[in-house]
């Protein structure tokens, strides 16, 4: 008895813990070969979220459908402060709901602007605007400084993913999508008749503010080429200039240095 008994607690051990090393597998897995556009679609699909939670178009949280086309860094401003030795200082404050690996995916992408750009985020102390890093409905952030605690959603089920991690994160730094982007149709040609009819609105031009920015093919901000097109064989955008070698690769980075082009519009 006491032998079947162990052998059964054995089995048991063994299929936890395959169980768990395939959802590890499956969770890097995805992040390799899906771009950071199709898991923000994936994570975000038929979400209902609470009503506590604010009005989100794709990934941007607004707040108010009048935001929806706006840019806010143009309407109320959006800049995080510069400090006198020329870095910026994102505070931030991470709920306690995620796991070790989760935490370690997050404070990676935290991490990751560092080494390219002047913006540091740093452990919240007592500063009156923060980020508020948790796992709500979906994946979402505003864009640009909100001022006080402003969410940032990194759900748990789809959301954490170094690239997704980015993405939201340069949301909150001020960017917007790159293919809404003001100036967009010189390098981007949107192809409507393939986009699913209430997925449009992800592909609606906003009046952004480009500041001599110019637009990056291979951002973490663009959306790859099949982004909600009525079948994954359909492309949603083409590269105006016929440049699809390099077009929405699966490994998005953040290629450019911010501080050497966009400090002026992420920071005063």
């Amino acid at each position: 008895m006491f032998e079947c008994r162990l052998l059964i607690m054995l089995t048991m051990y063994k299929v936890t813990v395959g169980l768990v090393a395939l959802l590890l597998v499956s969770t890097v897995r995805a992040e390799h070969v899906l771009s950071v556009g199709e898991l923000l679609e994936r994570a975000n699909r038929d979400i209902v979220r609470g009503a506590d939670e604010p009005t989100v178009v794709g990934d941007i949280a607004v707040e108010d459908d009048n935001g929806r086309n706006a840019d806010p860094c143009i309407s109320t401003g959006c800049k995080w402060p510069k400090s006198s030795d020329g870095l910026v200082y994102v505070p931030y404050i991470i709920a306690n709901h995620f796991t070790s690996r989760e935490l370690q995916v997050i404070q990676r992408g935290l991490d990751s602007f560092a080494s390219v750009t002047c913006i540091r985020f740093v452990p919240r102390y007592n500063e009156r605007d923060y980020l508020s890093i948790e796992s709500r409905s979906g994946c979402y952030s505003y864009v640009g400084r909100l001022g006080y605690g402003q969410t940032v959603s990194l759900d748990r089920s789809g959301c954490i993913y170094h690239n997704t991690v980015q993405h939201e994160l340069l949301h909150a730094l001020g960017f917007n999508h790159e293919q809404t982007r003001s100036d967009r149709d010189s390098h981007i040609r949107v192809l409507w008749e393939n986009i699913i009819e209430n997925m449009k609105y992800n592909f609606d031009k906003i009046a952004t503010l480009n500041q001599g920015t110019p637009y990056d093919y291979n951002s973490v901000m663009q959306y790859h080429k099949t982004g909600f097109s009525k079948n994954e064989s359909t492309e949603s955008i083409s590269a105006e200039h016929g440049n699809i070698k390099y077009l929405w690769s699966v490994l998005w980075q953040i290629s450019k240095d911010i501080c050497h082009f966009q400090t002026k519009r992420i920071s005063v």
